[in-house]
């Protein structure tokens, strides 16, 4: 708090800022030095409170008293009430300028969102983060708590290695980009370091802000969604023990199938050409999956290769149906009938009936040009999720007859909203019921254990009666489909805004896929979640390459390479962190027992991490 700006009273367009210390003094770098400033007693007042509660948590902290939990929460609270009125404070001020009849209408917009674009800075935000988790720290002495600490163990390696990204990345954006100051007056070295420490919190601010909007979230749910199938990808050969580096071309397979049923289908099928056309591409991809799985069953060879290879021959393809207007074939000319007519390398337009349509438009009930987006669908999932946590049998069939009817039922309640237009489609809800198939297919099924043992160690599943070759091929070719069907997001949904296939199509977004089942720790919700973080910070990075001079999107590439590095790392974390033996195991260890000494009637906590070979618990027992 004493190192960092406490809040930003406003910001011009290149992210040129007002910046306000907690010791109360203003530094204005931008080029209105006239515009008036938000009155912020209040906010000060409670920064300083904040500051004195996390000095007495850390005292307490370190002298491990049980009550620090509560000034830690109190620090959180403090914190996020000044966020909370230094907003109302920035809106009122807002307000007072659009009701300026003295101002232009253009320096009324300018001076709004000059306001608007305020708010807390690292000074705010620090405190508050340290107070929730010395909460948390504070909290962990509670048994009940601890379990469900230790149940989310999982997630810290992902966590440290995304904090570690962010760490790394703000000293790029420290070293390149200079201080943005068109005061025209000269900094010293405290306002150079309060200027350069504003650029941290607002390339972050940026990259994340897009989740907090309604337009700019749903351009990161569309990025979102064929990470979501690619991720999928590379996690299920994860969780089978082999590596699918074939995305990519499974992608572009599946794009060429969901093509050709798209076009050249009968129309007369109506919808069901649209779901010809899906099954198309998943079978596309399943075929393109199914072939190094079947070369490492029968002959040994590496699914690394294999994949590789044929992302080349899949793109040769793709260049070949579309790519020009005839080929050449033992010295004769002929045409190539799947490409459209011009220069562009381009297939024909789908059919309309096998188009995935905008998510608005499908959920859009307004009346008279009104957008109003329905609320069924959130009623159906919640009322799924209700009736599995209050229901013992067939709960899976009982919620989805829930879902259905109470969907239906509230269908036509919409929520009206103001949004311009978005190109996110139905290819999302393909990537949600996609993440759920892989959960129920990968713990829920025989067929599910069986790959699971064969990722797990094939010569014990193999010894249990398993097959080994048939298992390979079948993780292949499902992981495949998942790729193939994200064709549907460019080709079905026109994402590349036309229903048609690209020769531009950006298919190295199978290898994003590779970070993403990294970072999603190979589970369907981790993938999900890691797909919509990139997408967000993939949107964000266009805001922050408008507005400043050095930091472009490629600090978004950046970040994404440490994390994978991180992860590959294991975020630089003690295995003894990640895995630690169970309680009663370590306390006989510093007792020098040996684990028959142990009381048989307490049950050894379970660890989170039971995915180990056999092969690796043998060379760790000796």
């Amino acid at each position: 708090m004493l190192l960092f700006p406490l809040a930003t009273l406003g910001r011009g367009f290149s992210a040129d800022a007002v910046l306000m210390h907690v010791t109360g003094s203003v530094m204005n770098l931008t080029s209105n030095q006239q515009a008036p400033l938000p009155p912020t007693g209040t906010v000060l007042a409670l920064a300083w409170a904040a500051l004195a509660a996390l000095l007495v948590t850390l005292a307490g902290a370190w002298g491990r008293q049980r009550w620090f939990w509560v000034t830690g929460l109190l620090t959180f609270g403090l914190a996020t009430a000044a966020v909370v009125v230094l907003g109302g404070a920035l809106d009122d001020q807002t307000r007072r300028v659009l009701a300026d009849t003295t101002l232009r209408p253009g320096a009324k917009r300018q001076l709004g969102n000059f306001y608007a674009s305020g708010g807390m800075n690292l000074g705010l935000f620090l405190p508050a983060l340290a107070g929730l988790i010395a909460a948390g720290a504070g909290l962990s002495a509670t048994p009940r708590v601890w379990q469900a600490f230790n149940r989310m163990r999982s997630l810290l390696v992902p966590v440290a290695a995304i904090g570690m990204a962010i760490l790394v990345g703000a000293l790029v954006v420290l070293i390149v980009q200079p201080s943005v100051n068109q005061s025209g007056a000269p900094l010293g070295l405290w306002g150079a370091w309060l200027a350069k420490s504003d650029l941290v919190y607002f390339v972050y601010s940026t990259l994340f802000a897009p989740r907090w909007a309604l337009n700019p979230l749903l351009d990161s749910l569309k990025l979102a969604t064929p990470l979501i199938f690619t991720g999928l990808s590379v996690a299920f050969a994860f969780r089978t023990g082999l590596f699918n580096i074939g995305a990519p071309g499974q992608l572009t397979m599946g794009a060429i199938a969901a093509m050709l049923v798209g076009v050249y289908g009968p129309p007369s099928l109506g919808y069901g050409l649209l779901a010809l056309s899906v099954l198309a591409a998943a079978a596309g991809g399943a075929l393109w999956g199914a072939i190094p799985g079947l070369l490492k069953a029968r002959f040994g060879s590496s699914e690394v290769i294999n994949t590789i290879m044929l992302n080349y021959i899949a793109s040769s393809v793709l260049v070949f149906l579309i790519g020009s207007d005839s080929f050449p074939f033992l010295g004769r000319e002929y045409p190539q009938p799947l490409k459209a007519e011009g220069s562009n390398p381009q297939s024909e337009l789908l059919n309309g009936e096998a188009q995935l349509r905008p998510l608005l438009e499908v959920l859009n009930v307004g009346q008279n040009g009104q957008v109003a987006l329905s609320i069924g669908l959130l009623v159906a999932l919640a009322a799924f999720v209700i009736v599995r946590l209050l229901v013992r049998r067939n709960r899976s069939l009982i919620g989805l007859a829930a879902a259905a009817v109470l969907g239906a039922l509230t269908w036509q309640i919409g929520i009206p909203v103001s949004v311009t237009g978005s190109q996110l489609n139905g290819a999302f809800l393909i990537a949600l019921l996609c993440a759920a198939g892989f959960g129920m297919l990968m713990w829920r099924t025989a067929a599910g254990y069986a790959l699971r043992a064969v990722g797990l160690s094939p010569k014990a599943a193999e010894y249990g009666g398993i097959s080994v070759a048939k298992n390979t091929i079948l993780a292949m070719t499902i992981a495949g489909m998942f790729a193939g069907l994200a064709g549907t997001h460019y080709v079905n949904g026109g994402a590349l805004d036309e229903y048609r296939l690209k020769q531009n199509m950006p298919v190295n977004v199978g290898f994003d896929g590779i970070a993403v089942a990294l970072m999603g720790q190979s589970t369907p919700a981790g993938v999900v979640a890691s797909s919509v973080l990139f997408g967000t910070i993939d949107t964000g990075a266009v805001s922050v390459t408008t507005k400043l001079s050095k930091v472009n999107s490629d600090i978004v590439t950046v970040l994404k390479a440490l994390i994978v590095l991180f992860i590959a790392a294991g975020g630089f974390l003690s295995r003894r962190v990640t895995s630690p033996p169970p309680p009663a195991l370590a306390a006989a260890a510093d007792r020098h027992e040996t684990p028959a000494t142990l009381d048989p009637s307490k049950p050894l906590t379970p660890q989170p991490n039971v995915a180990q070979a056999s092969e690796d618990i043998t060379r760790e027992g000796k």
